[in-house]
């Protein structure tokens, strides 16, 4: 069964590489886990991937922090407003279920919806 994809989710998915990203091994800013621990746990790490499971409730907003390649599993979507390092915003309705993949990045996530969102963040290590 092919999956849907929503209009906000193509707007990011452009956003993301279309926005000159500065590289995670550029970046001064700190892994996710490290930079907001109390938004993020380690479920996984070894020498080629850190798996992370976010939960952010409403309202809440994690540390400007950076992710190497990863994909994102939403097991929980909701309302997101993403700042880039560069200050650029996009507001993204993100569905339950929903699997998106991007290169290493950095960014701030608030969820400014009503819904707690709960995802699910594999890294490759570079």
């Amino acid at each position: 069964m092919p999956l849907k994809t929503h209009p906000r989710l193509l707007l990011l998915a452009t956003l993301v590489s279309v926005i000159g990203l500065v590289t995670a091994e550029e970046e001064p800013h700190q892994a996710a886990h490290i930079a907001s621990p109390d938004y993020y746990t380690a479920l996984k790490e070894n020498d080629q991937v850190l798996v992370l499971k976010m939960v952010l409730e409403p309202g809440e907003s994690d540390a400007m922090h950076r992710h190497h390649d990863e994909t994102v599993y939403f097991q929980q979507g909701g309302q997101l407003s993403i700042e880039t390092v560069n200050g650029d915003t996009l507001e993204a309705e993100v569905p339950d279920g929903h699997v998106i993949w991007h290169e290493a990045w950095t960014q701030r996530v608030t969820n400014v919806g009503d819904n707690t969102v709960i995802a699910i963040i594999v890294e490759n290590k570079p």
